[in-house]
Parts: C-alpha cells; structure tokens; sequence
C-alpha cells in the first residue's frame, strides 16, 4: 500500500502547507511546471519523487526529469505527462500511445482545473491536480492524495487552500 500526493503547476511555489501533506505521503508525484528546481529538490529531501517536465520548465529541469514517466506502483500501472488533454480530448502528442498501450492510471497537469475522471473506453482513471503554486488564473490551489493498495486506486482525497492569503485586518 502506497498513499501518493499528486502536484502540479507549482511554477517554482513551495510553501509549508504543501509541504505538510508531502510528510503525510510515501511518494509525491508531480505532473510538471515544475518551474525553479527548488521545489523538487525541497520536495526530494522529504520524500521519494516522480515527477515529469512542464511547458514552462527550462533546460536543467529537462535534464532531470522527462516529458512522460511510465512505472508500476502497485500493481497500478501509471502514466504521467504534463499536457496530456483529457477524455475524449488527449493531446496529439501522447494520444498514440494511450491508445496503443493504455494504463490504469493516467495523469497530466497544464490546465490548473482539478479533474478526476474514468475514461471508460480505455479502461484508465484520468487524474489533474490542478495547480499547487501561486501563478495562474486559478483561484484555489489544489492536489490530490490517494492510495494505491495492489491493483486498487481508493481514498482519493482534494486538498485545497487559497490561492492568496488575505489579510483581514488591512481589509483584503
């Protein structure tokens, strides 16, 4: 059994309440837009990472990590890219493949909207985290925590803080 944290679109935020779920996990993925290495590397010193590169991540993080991460967790087998669309909709530049070799579990970022969805003409559980970091049009930052336990996928939960803290004494 394997409780995972799922990130994405941190564009170079890290910050303690992230943080806080990442000690609660046994792995974290992230699924891009990385943005400073900081973040992995923070997130790294805590707890094992499996992370892919996001359209706005430069050349070193390119070199770290790759565009999609295909593994076994579990006996779950996992897929994760940055742009990836969704059901019905999966980018050009990995649909090919969901096609050809579907996994169980199929993860991407890019979009900052949190959505969960079963794609029943593949057989795979599409996951989005939405965005953990700051930047975007997003108004809530969003992850999503889960186990993986043999072949299931359960307790999936949304995490979800605001994006801006207020401060209410100076009226906002």
């Amino acid at each position: 059994m394997k409780k995972i944290l799922l990130l994405s679109d941190t564009h170079s935020h890290i910050d303690e309440k992230i943080l806080k779920y990442v000690q609660q996990a046994d792995e974290v993925w992230h699924a891009g837009d990385i943005g400073d290495l900081h973040v992995t590397d923070t997130l790294k010193k805590v707890k094992p990472l499996r992370a892919v590169y996001g359209n706005i991540d430069d050349a070193k993080a390119r070199m770290e990590f790759p565009l999609h991460l295909r593994f076994w967790c579990e006996e779950v087998e996992v897929l994760i890219t940055h742009i990836g669309g969704y059901p019905g909709k999966y980018n050009q530049a990995i649909r090919q493949e969901l096609m050809t070799r579907p996994p169980q579990l199929f993860i991407c970022g890019h979009s900052h909207i949190l959505k969960v969805q079963f794609d029943r003409s593949l057989n795979l559980l599409h996951m989005n985290p939405g965005a953990a970091g700051i930047h975007g049009f997003h108004q809530v930052r969003t992850m999503l925590r889960f186990v993986i336990d043999g072949k299931e996928i359960k307790q999936l939960e949304i995490i979800e803080f605001p994006k801006k803290i207020i401060d209410l004494q100076s009226g906002g």
